[in-house]
């Protein structure tokens, strides 16, 4: 079983944080380390976020079209057309354009983007670079580093810029080039979600609310749904740092694919108050909605939730773990994850 999101205890909680307080006092401010070393992140069918889109838009330029006008996916410049809409959702049909992909360099056509897939999708980009890879780089940049960049097709400027801070906040050569190191650690990278009305609000009071991009675009997706259903928006908590490793009063959350979240309430102001399962505030129904829409938006990569509510763990939908009653633990999985707790 995967490490649990349990709080240490209170005492325990004082020292860590006066102990983490002072490292982060004394630590340098040139740039952050990682738990992991950077890797390209496995993406499979029932994946979706920054890294599916990323895909889906090398797969157009390895195939030779479209032009970065044409946001609809149809390439052009294949004797057989694919039509690939950049929908960053693995779906169906980014596996058959994934496999064949695969079957023209020669790779076994398993339809999942694994580090031979990801070598061989990515390209060496710099200034003077158009197309289809470049929007791949670009909404890489966007959507992890806050990038000012257009997503255009332009490698110019603003681009090479983006790059050259990249390089820096990471420790890599600065040369404004994308090579193969520049990629894999940026989609390696971690983003931080978009709290708004339509989805999700934010109940963490400290910055760790980063993820993977399946993550978090999981989460999205699942507080999209329940604002549209009714229940109001998903309220987030710790998911892990910038760059992976140890996350302050947890024994978890260190690899971007943890997630702590409020329960739902009967008034839908979980927003700005929290919850457990034994208060009549607490509504299992839009609880258990809650669980199924992250279910549904990343189907087969939710490895379990941990949750106290004895009825939802009769049903099958979440497990017991001490120190639970007040948020749920959704522990999200990917294929062949380096470190095993994490595969699906």
């Amino acid at each position: 079983m995967a490490r649990p999101s349990a709080r240490r205890p209170a005492l325990a909680r004082t020292t860590v944080a006066a102990v983490v307080l002072v490292a982060l006092l004394a630590a340098p401010a040139t740039r952050a380390s990682a738990a992991l070393a950077p890797f390209y992140p496995t993406q499979s069918g029932g994946d979706r976020g920054t890294d599916v889109a990323a895909i889906q838009l090398l797969f157009r330029a390895a195939q030779g079209g479209p032009s970065r006008a044409n946001t609809r996916g149809v390439v052009t410049g294949a004797r057989n057309p694919i039509v690939l809409e950049v929908s960053g959702v693995f779906d169906p049909a980014t596996t058959l354009a994934v496999k064949a992909f695969q079957s023209s360099r020669g790779l076994v056509p398993t339809g999942v983007v694994d580090l031979p897939t990801w070598d061989a999708l990515v390209v060496p980009l710099g200034p003077g670079s158009v197309g289809a890879a470049v929007m791949a780089l670009q909404r890489e940049l966007h959507d992890k580093r806050t990038s000012t960049a257009g997503i255009d097709g332009v490698y110019g400027s603003v681009t090479a810029a983006d790059v050259s801070a990249f390089q820096v906040r990471m420790g890599l050569p600065q040369t404004g080039l994308v090579d193969d190191a520049t990629w894999r650690t940026l989609v390696w990278h971690y983003e931080s979600p978009r709290f708004s009305a339509s989805a999700l609000c934010d109940y963490d009071v400290v910055s760790h609310n980063w993820g993977t991009a399946e993550a978090v675009a999981a989460i999205a997706a699942a507080g999209s749904a329940m604002v549209k259903a009714g229940y109001g928006q998903i309220a987030v908590g710790d998911l892990s740092l910038e760059l992976g490793g140890d996350t302050p009063l947890h024994v978890a959350h260190e690899v971007g694919l943890d997630a702590d979240l409020r329960p739902m309430r009967k008034a839908n102001d979980q927003c700005s108050h929290g919850s457990n399962w034994r208060l009549a505030a607490y509504d299992r129904s839009a609880t258990r909605a809650l669980i199924r829409a992250i279910q549904a938006a990343t189907p087969d990569h939710v490895k379990f939730i941990l949750f106290n509510d004895p009825q939802l763990i009769a049903e099958g939908l979440t497990r017991y773990q001490v120190d639970h009653d007040d948020h749920l633990h959704v522990h999200f999985c990917e294929a062949n994850h380096p470190d095993r707790d994490y595969r699906c």
